[in-house]
């Protein structure tokens, strides 16, 4: 007979429930187009201190946020990283979603139809020289071995990954839809879908109001879609991305800090980012797997900027860790009544 733990684990409070973060959404509320032009999206603006809800647009940033205020966003680009192809010894139709390059040529990558996949096989493209050669299982991923030019594979026949609640084939207008004007690094898989709502009009607006700008770098992974599996969210853990946050905008964050200022995060890629590096305090880079659910005690920002996310998601758990459960869910009860647009290419709020 096991002797119990003279330490029993603390019982789960009711905002660990993953069904706490559960709410019903009508389906035309889903976004399947960016507004237009990009500042045109509505902002919903929450207090954390009195749960007072504001109802504005992303256009009116500058003169809701504070001159000397740090807005900080994150500059990776998004890979047009799915595409189609063939198990060669089958002729087995097989689509391939590239993670990430793990060295020169090796990419990490989701198939589907990855049941017909074994070790060796080639993989071929329509009309490409490029192939692949299928490498060992890496979990529910693939190693994937190319031979060719995998850029000019994935800007050829490559398409953008869009979020699977985006029920419709991407576009070539997808390509720049689907990328911030910040967008500098090539790396993710994901948009930070709060950058998407940022024109180079509305930032020559903020700079002229004395609103600081300042970039990170967060490669978005696939895992961002999954949902949460653990019945105790503090069990919950979300994939390893990688991050850099350099010397220039340690920089900035500090002189904002010592000015008493704002730093006000630009998506929830950018909060684990900042929070990561927190812990160092200054600029830092590497893998992150930093896993932010209430309660959580946050060190790098006073505000975050966010879109509208998906019940019972990563992404849902770290704002409701900001801005409270119980005023964050309000907010999304009150934005469906007033006809926000939900997801990656819809409107968005701030939380301040």
């Amino acid at each position: 007979m096991t002797a119990a733990s003279p330490h029993p684990p603390a019982p789960r409070s009711p905002e660990q429930d993953p069904a706490a973060y559960d709410y019903i959404l009508p389906e035309n509320r889903i976004a399947s187009h960016p507004a237009r032009p990009r500042d045109s999206a509505r902002l919903l603006v929450l207090r954390r201190g009195t749960g007072a809800i504001e109802h504005t647009g992303v256009r009116d940033l500058p003169e809701i946020l504070d001159p000397g205020d740090l807005l900080v966003v994150n500059e990776t680009r998004v890979l047009p990283a799915r595409v189609h192809g063939w198990i060669e010894r089958r002729r087995t139709e097989v689509e391939i979603l590239l993670i990430r390059e793990t060295r020169p040529r090796e990419w990490l990558a989701w198939v589907r139809g990855a049941r017909n996949l074994r070790p060796g096989d080639a993989i071929r493209f329509e009309g490409q020289a490029t192939s692949a050669q299928v490498g060992p299982r890496d979990g529910e991923s693939v190693r994937l071995l190319f031979e060719g030019d995998v850029t000019a594979l994935l800007g050829q026949v490559g398409h953008m990954p869009l979020p699977p609640y985006i029920r419709r084939e991407d576009s070539l207008t997808d390509r720049e839809d689907y990328q911030t004007i910040f967008a500098r690094v090539p790396g993710a898989v994901a948009a930070p879908t709060a950058g998407l709502h940022f024109t180079p009009d509305l930032t020559v607006r903020l700079q002229a109001r004395g609103i600081g700008i300042a970039r990170v770098l967060l490669h978005v992974g696939p895992g961002t879609f999954r949902p949460v599996r653990v019945a105790d969210l503090r069990e919950h853990r979300v994939e390893r991305e990688s991050f850099a946050v350099g010397e220039e905008t340690a920089s900035a964050l500090a002189q904002t800090r010592a000015s008493g200022r704002r730093v006000v995060a630009v998506g929830t890629t950018t909060v684990r980012c900042l929070e990561t590096a927190s812990v160092d305090g200054g600029s830092a880079e590497g893998w992150t797997d930093l896993t932010i659910v209430p309660p959580y005690r946050f060190r790098a920002i006073d505000a975050l900027m966010t879109n509208f996310h998906l019940p019972r998601s990563s992404l849902l758990l770290l704002v409701s860790a900001f801005g409270g459960r119980e005023r964050i869910l309000a907010a999304y009860e009150e934005a469906i009544r007033e006809g926000y647009r939900f997801y990656s290419y819809g409107d968005a709020m701030l939380i301040e």
